[in-house]
């Protein structure tokens, strides 16, 4: 049995043979984030280096999990919309509406046209603002400031128009199981036509800053490849998927909220490369415009919400304030949440980010038995650590922003 001193004596000698080895090989393990500006939020990135080459790239996630999942299962079905403006923080207007149809599916509800046709302007104005952020940062990740400030006046903008509708610039929490929380204010779809004519030579200006740009395009051209097959197999959707040539969109493919009575074309890349991701976002901002003003155009008339979900949303303010019935069925779904029959159901949504699933358990009543998030952020990272190894550190900087992904959703 060897003694102290041996096993002592051999842990130095092993410790001394390593550095060795680390030395000849100049390989180094470096920490990028949870604090860094470049990993978009509380993301850590365990990175081994040789040189400047990434040899190893382990995302670490976690800092910012809050248990979403388990707090929808401890409160009604309607005290959960509010956190899911907390998930894609830069689209919660699009978050609520995927949430809602989830559990409208469960309640086997169908909306108004006028309510889906609201959603979709919704779901679309997000996609604009989530992109410009986007874009904006991508570019600024890249060395172009000016773009950043561009996309961000353009939000500032946008974010006044979903003051105007919600009552709040950031967590809007807009949808409810059944509609939305009351209708459009007057002369608000003029004003969101006339962002749209501005925005879209906005587009026009980004495109002639970056999309030639010598230095972006060194910056992006070839840099963190996702082919077909890795898209697939790590399961990326959204824009990152379909900048790798795969057209996919749940909103052509499997149709919610009327889509499918809108014209709209699916931007596809051809290489998967950051320049691709980001042509695919400029292309669909633009596309996203289109369907909007598509959807003001035929805005129908009507209620904003389902007339015979009676058990599961709010009567309107006057209604409670003035009838018997009208304030215990408000009282009730208040108190106890929307009743919902047993079941399990899954729904999921094209959102800016890629696709968000809700996949929901019921046992019956006003509150969740079980629910589960497929935040698409989180599937996107996975393939860091394919993709990373074999690039400079330097370009990790523009792999990142590329990729548009949340730690909110990620996380949860």
């Amino acid at each position: 049995m060897p003694t102290t001193t041996e096993i002592n004596l051999g842990d130095v000698a092993a410790r001394h043979n390593a550095y060795a080895e680390d030395v000849a090989s100049e390989r180094m393990t470096l920490n990028m984030g949870p604090s860094h500006p470049t990993t978009h939020g509380v993301l850590r990135l365990l990175v081994e280096l040789d040189g400047d080459i990434i040899t190893k790239c382990s995302p670490v996630i976690g800092y910012l999990h809050r248990g979403d999942e388990k707090i929808a299962e401890n409160m009604t079905y309607n005290q959960f919309v509010p956190y899911t403006d907390r998930l894609d923080y830069i689209a919660p207007l699009a978050n609520n509406v995927a949430y809602a149809i989830a559990v409208e599916k469960l309640a086997k509800l169908q909306v108004p046209p006028r309510c889906q046709a609201i959603r979709v302007i919704c779901c679309e104005l997000a996609r604009i603002s989530s992109h410009l952020l986007g874009v904006g940062v991508f570019a600024m990740d890249s060395g172009a400031l000016t773009v950043f400030m561009y996309a961000f006046t353009q939000r500032e903008k946008l974010y006044s128009l979903f003051e105007e509708l919600t009552g709040a610039r950031f967590t809007t929490s807009y949808t409810r199981i059944g509609g939305v929380a009351r209708d459009l204010p007057e002369g608000w779809l003029g004003r969101v036509n006339k962002f749209c004519n501005e925005v879209l030579s906005v587009f026009d200006e980004v495109d002639q800053l970056l999309s030639r740009n010598k230095i972006f395009l060194q910056r992006t051209e070839g840099i963190g490849t996702i082919t077909k097959e890795d898209a697939i197999t790590y399961g990326i959707t959204g824009a990152n998927l379909r900048a790798s040539g795969i057209e996919a969109d749940l909103r052509k493919d499997n149709p919610y909220s009327g889509y499918e009575q809108y014209e709209f074309d699916v931007p596809i890349g051809t290489k998967g490369d950051c320049y691709d991701r980001y042509l695919v976002r400029m292309e669909e901002m633009r596309q996203s415009v289109r369907i909007v003003r598509q959807a003001i155009e035929r805005m129908p008339d009507g209620l904003w919400y389902a007339e015979d979900a009676k058990k599961i949303f709010v009567p309107p303010k006057g209604k409670v304030l003035t009838s018997m019935e009208e304030l215990i069925q408000n009282f009730m779904i208040v108190t106890e949440g929307p009743q919902m029959p047993s079941g399990e159901v899954y729904f999921e949504a094209e959102n800016p980010k890629g696709a968000l699933g809700f996949f929901i358990v019921s046992k019956g009543g006003g509150v969740p038995y079980r629910m589960h998030i497929k935040g698409p952020s989180f599937v996107t990272l996975s393939i860091l650590s394919k993709m990373a190894p074999g690039h400079m550190l330097t370009d990790m900087t523009c792999i990142l922003g590329s990729l548009d992904f949340v730690l909110g959703e990620c996380d949860r």
